[in-house]
């Protein structure tokens, strides 16, 4: 009796549940917090990138590096976002110890729920949400989720356009700086010269030689693995 006993799995304690799962947001924000500074440190270089292809005039290589650079924008900013909803499912479960205490058992929780489903939509902590989800649903804390398949295609022409409008103000305040800080008579020269499309500007700057394009798209994958 006393080995059937034994290999009965004894049940979570409400409490120390609920603080395993508060430890394990924090170490995600932390997590978070380190993506976002190796994304805004990455930045730093493409800015100096987009400098320098506007130096050479070269326009088709400043705008791609600038659309990157918007992409980064956002992530950082659904970075942020996300920290904030794991902070708020902390301070949730953290009111829900008292209740714990009193009746002997977790308690359904719509808040939490909610939060907990909004981040499973984000790919940036879409696993580690769906890990969540699993223990908080087991422990009754909150209800199984479905995920919805969601025609989003309006929803990314919308956003392409967004990021449209954010690179041409990328490259206003970036390669606009730049242009000012040149020779007066290199701005004059290139003001008699006939506007080069993206793409001409671009195969003109292959064509001066290959170390450059090799260098931006070194850049870019940086940037790439960083948001990753």
């Amino acid at each position: 009796m006393e080995k059937v006993r034994n290999l009965i799995k004894p049940k979570a304690n409400p409490q120390q549940q609920l603080r395993d799962w508060q430890r394990r947001l924090r170490q995600e924000c932390r997590n978070i917090e380190r993506q976002i500074r190796d994304i805004q440190r990455e930045e730093k270089n493409v800015q100096k990138a987009i400098k320098e292809a506007a130096k050479r005039n070269d326009m088709g290589s400043a705008k791609s590096l600038a659309k990157e650079l918007v992409r980064s924008r956002q992530t950082v900013n659904r970075l942020h976002e996300n920290k904030a909803q794991m902070n708020s499912i902390s301070m949730h479960l953290g009111e829900s110890v008292a209740i714990a205490r009193t009746v002997g058992h977790l308690s359904k929780s719509a808040d939490v729920m909610k939060l907990v489903n909004n981040l499973m939509k984000a790919p940036e902590v879409a696993a580690t949400m769906l890990e969540f989800s699993k223990e908080m649903t087991k422990a009754g804390v909150i209800e199984e989720f479905v995920n919805e398949a969601v025609d989003n295609a309006l929803d990314t022409e919308d956003m392409e356009e967004e990021i449209e409008e954010e690179v041409d103000k990328v490259l206003t305040a970036i390669a606009g700086e730049t242009a000012a800080e040149l020779p007066q008579a290199v701005r004059k020269e290139r003001v008699k010269q006939p506007a080069q499309t993206a793409r001409a500007a671009e195969e003109e700057a292959i064509a001066e030689g290959g170390d450059d394009e090799e260098e931006l798209e070194e850049i870019r994958a940086r940037l790439a693995r960083v948001r990753s």
